[in-house]
């Protein structure tokens, strides 16, 4: 229940050990003409222990929704440190390849929407569902976007941030096929809300729904040049 351990002890023994590579064992390679990183190939055999200690783990907490997205969570934040930090290369080992996997990956998904439907539920029972954060600021809020609708469009947008190191395409796909689902389901909410307010066109709630749609839609259109 505790995966950070592990992995931000792996990430403390790349960061302890980066001076001493680079300094005493790399010009060691490169004198022998060797083309091996010597802060690399470290990374790459700690990562290896990690997956093994993920693939043993991983079974036992398929069915707890709790554990499995922390699990999760962490191996994300792990993998982002990783890249960005510490400069691990796209080509080697990687824990999103066990996120892959089959009987992991499907638990994801339904575990991501779970969550999502849940977010959903309490952003549109929201006091404040269909007001706009931005309401008092005038240039801000053109588009008098209700709040309702800009967190959804946060929410896609976080799915897209977890799953866009995949290691394949179809595996992206697959979580793109969510999204495409949210997106119909929060359609389909926003026009249950809708039939309660057509005798009050002109209202505020009538109005925040048409300026959500809008909102959407041009969010939408402007990542549609996002591969």
């Amino acid at each position: 229940n505790k995966p950070e351990w592990y992995l931000t002890q792996v990430l403390m023994w790349i960061g302890n050990h980066a001076k001493f590579l680079d300094d005493k064992i790399q010009p060691i390679l490169d004198k022998a003409g060797s083309s091996v990183n010597a802060g690399l190939e470290f990374s790459r055999a700690l990562v290896m222990l990690i997956l093994e200690k993920l693939a043993a783990d991983i079974p036992c907490l398929l069915y707890d929704d709790t554990l499995f997205c922390h699990l999760v969570d962490e191996v994300l934040l792990f993998e982002r440190e990783l890249y960005s930090v510490h400069g691990y290369l796209s080509s080697f080992p990687s824990c999103m390849h066990i996120l892959s996997e089959e009987s992991c990956f499907q638990r994801w998904l339904t575990v991501e929407k779970k969550f999502a439907l849940q977010k959903m539920d309490s952003m549109l029972s929201s006091e404040a569902a269909w007001i706009s954060q931005y309401k008092d600021i005038s240039d801000v809020d053109e588009m008098k976007v209700p709040d309702c609708a800009e967190t959804f469009m946060t929410l896609l947008l976080v799915i897209t941030d977890r799953y866009k190191n995949l290691p394949t395409a179809s595996r992206k796909l697959q979580f793109l096929g969510l999204q495409k689902e949210l997106v119909d389901d929060f359609r389909i909410r926003l026009t249950q809300v809708m039939k309660e307010e057509t005798r009050a066109s002109l209202g505020f709630r009538y109005c925040a729904i048409l300026n959500a749609v809008n909102y959407i839609a041009t969010v939408l259109a402007d990542w549609a040049d996002n591969v």
